[in-house]
């Protein structure tokens, strides 16, 4: 009844034209922003507004669609079934461009009528971490220049939604995959406010890598709408640049392309075909004229989409046709030394003593511009490939794993009854892991792993995943243990990585030297071994285990994964 009330308030509060608040030094909290989006719907028949799913902090997370169908069965389908964009907005609740940028939008196309004709559908995320978005201050973003009030980066359980994308440890992030699915969105922008170095641009953005992009997306994204997007923003006096991610400590010695994994929004949508965007604005730039070059982007984005819409919808197509043709996947892609210039419109530096350290500090001068060109790294290369299996089969068991398949569509079949098949079986050989949790996880790190060909038995609920789907790079970016955010590396089959059973030497002694005595090849190994390690040869427990590990003895499910390939 409290949160009812509340909304009700602020509906009554927000019955005036929000248009000239969204372009002043301001941003509306949550509640704000859902009220004001509850007015839109109620009183525009051409927008709709549903509540989506659970967050974190316990308050919804909605979805507003503009040029729908009035009902959300028709609508979620028109949207499969035509040009759709998807806009998400404050992912990091600090960084609220997107959120204003989007009510101008809105605001202006109720002033200019409401055309519906030709207009692809237009799903907008008014703000996605709410938890975020309810821990409002004015501090948290140190160096950024507006609103005096914004949301928080982490959300209430501290995660950095932006990193959630495979894990998926947030309730918000399972909402979210119901939305994006819900839509198959053909275009998704994906709201930010970068904090890198200091430079003249207002507007920068993120593509996919195009080594990752299907041809057809490829040439879409990078030949024909990211040109027509560069120059109707210069009509506007932005000059669109791609996001200066730093060589080193400065432009000057080189920028390089961002490596979008599936772990971020955008490189977890471009999984799925979708041409995907980050708009990253300035940090230092004022909030208005951040918020305008963000309306700016997102408008002329619409206004492209709609006059490249069949092309747009013939490039997925050709796309999601291509990735079923391939027999080889690439993944763990690096950037290479090639390199090309770039017209970079910078700051001149200097490097005075600081004040306060007496150690040279990095300034940039403001009142130097310069427009010179730099390096620019923009090629990656993919330094694993692995052959595509028919299909994959995940334990039963395996339960947190299975969810989040199901969650993002992919196909899969349960085995009925108990079952035996020859199957290609991966054991992990070696892995690193980092020593403080990032994103409440262990990440893991230089795996190796070995695969062998072996009759396994297989239980009644199983699950059996065809690779020949749509959901074909989802998959293959999950189960494979290799991939730059596998399950394998986010943890969800640790237990797998601890020995169960051991030995006691005392009891062993005799059975290792019968183990010896028996296998020739063995007894040849294990006593060069020992002539050429020292360590080995001081250890009576290394050599014991050298022997029980590779007798019959130990265990095969140690370091044995619970998903096979067919």
């Amino acid at each position: 009844m409290y949160y009812f009330n509340v909304i009700l308030l602020l509906f009554i509060v927000f019955q005036i034209n929000g248009q000239a608040y969204w372009k002043q030094n301001s941003s509306p909290n949550y509640l704000e922003l859902i009220a004001y989006f509850e007015r839109l719907a109620n009183e525009n028949k051409e927008i709709e507004l549903y509540q989506m799913g659970e967050s974190d902090y316990g308050l919804p997370i909605y979805l507003c669609v503009i040029n729908g169908a009035q009902d959300s069965i028709q609508t979620f389908q028109k949207a499969r079934e035509n040009t759709t964009i998807l806009i998400n907005n404050a992912i990091h609740a600090g960084e609220p461009d997107g959120i204003n940028a989007c009510l101008i939008w809105i605001d202006q196309w109720i002033k200019n009528g409401k055309k519906t004709k030709n207009l692809p559908i237009i799903a907008i995320i008014p703000a996605y971490n709410v938890g975020g978005m309810m821990n409002r201050n004015g501090t948290s973003r140190a160096n950024q220049n507006g609103p005096e009030e914004y949301g928080f980066r982490g959300n209430s359980q501290n995660l950095d939604l932006n990193r959630d994308f495979i894990k998926m440890d947030a309730k918000n992030t399972f909402t979210f995959v119901r939305i994006f699915h819900a839509l198959d969105p053909d275009v998704f922008v994906d709201t930010h406010v970068s904090n890198g170095a200091d430079y003249q641009y207002t507007l920068t953005y993120i593509s996919s890598l195009r080594e990752r992009m299907a041809p057809s997306l490829r040439s879409f994204t990078h030949d024909k709408l990211l040109p027509d997007l560069t120059r109707s923003l210069k009509k506007k006096s932005w000059d669109l640049m791609p996001y200066i991610e730093l060589m080193k400590e400065t432009p000057e010695d080189g920028i390089h392309a961002f490596n979008d994994l599936p772990r971020y929004a955008m490189g977890y949508a471009a999984l799925f075909d979708a041409v995907s965007f980050t708009v990253e604005t300035h940090m230092l730039k004022p909030f208005p004229e951040r918020v305008q070059a963000t309306y700016d982007f997102i408008s002329d984005l619409i206004d492209l989409t709609n006059k490249r819409s069949s092309e747009l919808e013939s490039a997925r197509e050709e796309a999601r046709s291509f990735w079923l043709k391939q027999n080889q996947f690439y993944f763990n892609y690096s950037l290479t030394e090639k390199k090309d210039s770039i017209l970079f419109m910078g700051y001149e530096f200097s490097k005075p003593l600081s004040s306060i350290t007496q150690i040279p500090r990095l300034k940039y001068h403001q009142d130097k511009p310069y427009s010179k060109y730099v390096p620019h790294f923009k090629t990656y290369q993919a330094n694993d490939s692995i052959k595509i299996p028919d299909y994959f089969i995940v334990s039963g068991q395996e339960t947190d794993v299975i969810e989040r398949l199901r969650a993002n569509n992919v196909g899969m079949i349960s085995i009925k009854k108990d079952t035996i098949l020859l199957l290609k079986c991966e054991q992990i050989s070696s892995f690193t892991s980092i020593e403080k949790p990032y994103e409440g996880h262990f990440y893991h790190g230089d795996v190796s792993t070995l695969f062998t060909s072996e009759m396994q038995a297989l239980k009644k609920g199983d699950v059996i995943i065809p690779t020949t789907q749509h959901q074909q790079n989802f998959i293959l970016s999950t189960l494979i243990s290799k991939t730059e955010d596998s399950y394998f590396r986010w943890n969800f089959f640790d237990s797998y990585l601890q020995q169960k059973e051991y030995f006691s030497p005392y009891v062993f002694e005799e059975k290792a030297l019968e183990i010896l005595e028996n296998n020739a090849d063995l007894k040849i190994a294990f006593e060069k071994e020992k002539l050429e390690n020292e360590k080995f040869r001081n250890s009576s427990w290394d050599q014991l285990y050298y022997i029980y590990k590779q007798s019959e003895l130990f265990e095969r499910s140690f370091n044995l994964l619970p998903v096979f390939q067919k």
